[in-house]
């Protein structure tokens, strides 16, 4: 699936019965706010595994905990800086083929959600492809009600991620 493709069936959801949107925001909605594509925000990385497969417990926007394991990291260079990120698994799944990756960046609260964005790395062997245009914003970014992880501070980045999803103007 392309990125347009992507971002147009996320807009599609969006108006659908089944989005995060209150209704009454839903109503009036026309599409999500985006960076502009940058394929410079795409990668492919070497896994550095986590070989204790440390269980890390991350706080929720609820003030719940949720358990992941840490897969392990991956390096990269963004707007000329290198940055690390920690990709996590639901406890107890040995085998993922997509790895979770909640994180802020420079961008928080400014152009993007406050409380951070995610997105799902595939990994395929010891690869992990990261597309930081697919970046999105979890559903407590458009209501309260929802119980989202809190990015760790491992992955709280000093760099600007220009790419992916925007913050939404209806959160209360």
């Amino acid at each position: 699936m392309t990125v347009k493709q992507f971002r147009q069936s996320k807009n599609e959801f969006f108006k659908s019965v089944q989005s995060p949107l209150p209704s009454a925001a839903r109503a009036s909605f026309v599409a999500l706010s985006y960076f502009p594509e940058n394929t410079d925000l795409r990668f492919s990385l070497p896994l550095e595994r986590d070989l204790n497969s440390a269980t890390i417990l991350m706080q929720t926007s609820t003030g719940a905990e949720r358990v992941y394991q840490r897969l392990g990291w991956v390096t990269f260079s963004a707007d000329g800086s290198s940055a690390q990120l920690a990709l996590y698994a639901p406890e107890g799944e040995d085998q993922p083929s997509v790895a979770f990756v909640p994180f802020m960046d420079a961008t928080g609260g400014v152009d993007t959600y406050e409380g951070g964005r995610y997105l799902e790395a595939e990994l395929t062997g010891e690869t992990v492809t990261l597309d930081f245009n697919l970046a999105y914003n979890p559903y407590c970014a458009y209501a309260d009600h929802w119980s989202c992880p809190v990015p760790p501070n491992e992955n709280r980045l000093k760099v600007a991620i220009l790419a992916g999803e925007k913050t939404f103007g209806v959160h209360p």
